[in-house]
């Protein structure tokens, strides 16, 4: 079986107040060519459809059309919700979309349910579990803890009861929008710590033939069967190094994986560059970079006069502005930002809870407390959606 699997569109994103729109659409046009021209059997998409749990009409537009170019190709599509999405709104007359091919997989409970499709090897059961907030869906699924990987590990006990009550040799997918353990961040994924905790090992997926991973926006392998398709199109100049593609993943009869990465259409290179005003204007290297866009760190050690004018005279579409300027080790001086950068939400609690007791730092209950807090704001932010 031929599957194509990609994940994280965020319809609606912009880039720096630049509409993606646009390059959503080129992007969704590519898809349904790809998915025809490479003839899969099936499409799927590893949640975070949407980039917010309202998306603008426009984004939601641009959803429909690609629902109807998917179900006009007559290729079966698996789609879950990610922690961007809002699952019930998503989920809204999933039923009836089903009759047209285009399987809408939302609510936990359905996990252990899977969209059974069929080659000529026989069949290939393909479980689709949504972004799972575990504070709001350890009852549902009567997880042993509030944790992402008791959740997920609860819900793929799900899957394999399922998928031992079926024939010898059925093959199985499954689609999951987690952070793995092994996997590379950017700036560009919402936080979704836990207890302190965010990734969850590779193993939680043991036992199925393929594992499609939505949440982490760079195409990435974490094993032969467990594998990050990453966004189509980079979200934040964090993602200026990554190859945007999809995996095209064949499954054989004994459900061996091959996979190869498909490119996908890039709107704009990215460009990042750093160095003084003058060094940036004057530089020939950066010749390359006029129809990037750019993000310029000058070094300067007082901000210049109109810097981000006359860089835009060089670079057109510099689009981000960023004063880091050469310090010596130690320095006072670090701005707000600097000293925050690379922080968690928890630690920044606890170094506040540290600053305002005069250096006595929080224990291990305060620390559980805070830990709470989040995590009790995080499920209030799930069920307003």
């Amino acid at each position: 079986m031929r599957i194509l699997h990609t994940s994280d569109w965020h319809l609606g994103r912009s880039f720096h107040r630049v509409s993606l729109l646009d390059a959503q659409r080129v992007f969704l046009e590519h898809l349904v060519a790809t998915a025809e021209e490479q003839r899969v059997d099936a499409v799927l998409v590893a949640g975070d459809i949407h980039d917010r749990a309202v998306p603008p009409l426009a984004a939601v537009e641009l959803f429909d059309d690609a629902l109807h170019r998917l179900a006009a190709l007559g290729v079966p599509t698996v789609m879950i919700s990610g922690n961007h999405d809002s699952a019930r709104r998503l989920g809204v007359a999933s039923g009836l979309i089903e009759k047209a091919g285009v399987h809408l997989r939302t609510a936990p409970e359905g996990c252990g349910s899977p969209v059974v499709l069929s080659d000529a090897h026989g069949d290939v059961a393909v479980y689709g579990l949504p972004y799972l907030e575990p504070a709001l869906v350890q009852p549902v699924l009567a997880a042993e803890q509030r944790s992402h990987i008791a959740v997920l590990e609860a819900a793929m006990g799900r899957v394999r009861a399922d998928l031992a009550a079926r024939p010898e040799g059925t093959r199985s997918v499954v689609l999951a929008h987690a952070f793995v353990t092994g996997g590379e961040v950017s700036d560009s994924e919402r936080d979704i710590t836990v207890g302190g905790v965010a990734a969850v090992p590779a193993a939680v997926f043991d036992g199925v033939d393929y594992a499609a991973l939505g949440h982490l926006h760079g195409c990435q392998t974490i094993t032969e069967r467990v594998r990050y398709s990453g966004s189509p199109l980079a979200y934040s100049f964090s993602e200026t190094r990554q190859r945007k593609s999809m995996w095209l993943v064949d499954l054989d009869a004994r459900g061996t994986v091959q996979a190869e990465r498909l490119d996908c259409p890039v709107p704009r290179p990215l460009a990042r560059i750093r160095g003084t005003l003058e060094e940036l204007l004057e530089a020939p290297e950066n010749e390359r970079h006029t129809d990037s866009w750019v993000e310029a760190t000058l070094t300067d050690p007082h901000r210049p006069t109109e810097p981000m004018a006359r860089l835009a005279a060089r670079f057109p579409h510099v689009l981000s502005l960023v004063f880091d300027p050469d310090r010596t080790e130690g320095d006072a001086h670090l701005s707000y930002a600097e000293r925050l950068r690379g922080r968690s939400e928890q630690q920044i609690a606890e170094d506040f809870v540290g600053h305002v007791r005069h250096g006595r730092e929080a224990d291990t209950e305060e620390r559980r407390v805070l830990s709470d807090a989040f995590d009790a704001v995080r499920a209030a932010e799930s069920v307003a959606r």
